[in-house]
């Protein structure tokens, strides 16, 4: 497993995101997306050590296609200039929260969540944090978590969300709209010995967060 000619291809790709370079290019590419696989297939088993939602499953299943959907998008590359992968229960389209590796040049970062969730989620994950709400503060503010994590990601609400007091003294907890933590990674990231560790290191201080969004998720289910 070697992530450097990966991270060369994508630099390069960057400048030159055409179909015509990337057919030219199909064989690094290739090699590029095995490399990534690698990665993720050794990350999985560590992390069912960790989260035991999580079943046995393959890369392919938790990586994300790099051909971008430009048919309602103003920007038309045609490809993302990143690899992404979701390691969750049930794959890559789960609605369950779960653990991100997204390997960009100079934009990398790991953590995950619950992205884009939809509405009866949503208002599943706020009612969990409006119920239990220091056991949720504990979580994100405990000093490790915030070492990796300072925020929980995204944008907000600009008032309370519907169903919910007004005058909850934690109302800006229920504002998010996505329930995210990301932890951003340089480039030589990818190149040390010790990756596969070092991506575990940070999953292991977001299983808490997680296990607290899926036993949200899992009465939607």
């Amino acid at each position: 497993m070697n992530l450097e000619k990966a991270l060369h291809f994508l630099i390069d790709l960057n400048f030159n995101n055409n179909r015509k370079w990337f057919k030219e290019n199909e064989e690094r590419y290739q090699d590029a997306r095995i490399s990534f696989e690698q990665v993720i297939e050794m990350l999985i088993p560590k992390l069912r050590q960790i989260d035991k939602d999580i079943e046995e499953m393959a890369a392919k299943t938790c990586i994300f296609r790099i051909f971008r959907d430009v048919r309602f998008s103003p920007n038309k590359e045609p490809y993302k200039t990143n690899f992404g992968a979701l390691i969750a229960k049930g794959g890559r389209k789960s609605p369950y929260a779960g653990y991100y590796v997204h390997f960009e040049p100079d934009s990398s970062f790991i953590g995950g969540g619950a992205y884009m969730p939809q509405p009866i989620i949503l208002k599943s994950i706020r009612k969990e944090i409006y119920e239990n709400t220091e056991k949720y503060k504990k979580i994100i503010n405990d000093k490790k978590f915030k070492s990796y994590f300072p925020e929980v990601w995204g944008e907000q609400l600009k008032l309370a969300p519907g169903g919910f007091p007004k005058d909850f003294k934690d109302i800006d907890l229920l504002k998010n709209k996505h329930y995210v933590v990301t932890h951003n990674v340089d480039n030589s990231f990818w190149l040390d010995k010790k990756l596969i560790d070092d991506i575990i290191a940070v999953f292991h201080t977001q299983y808490e967060f997680n296990k607290f969004l899926n036993n949200a998720i899992s009465k939607t289910q």
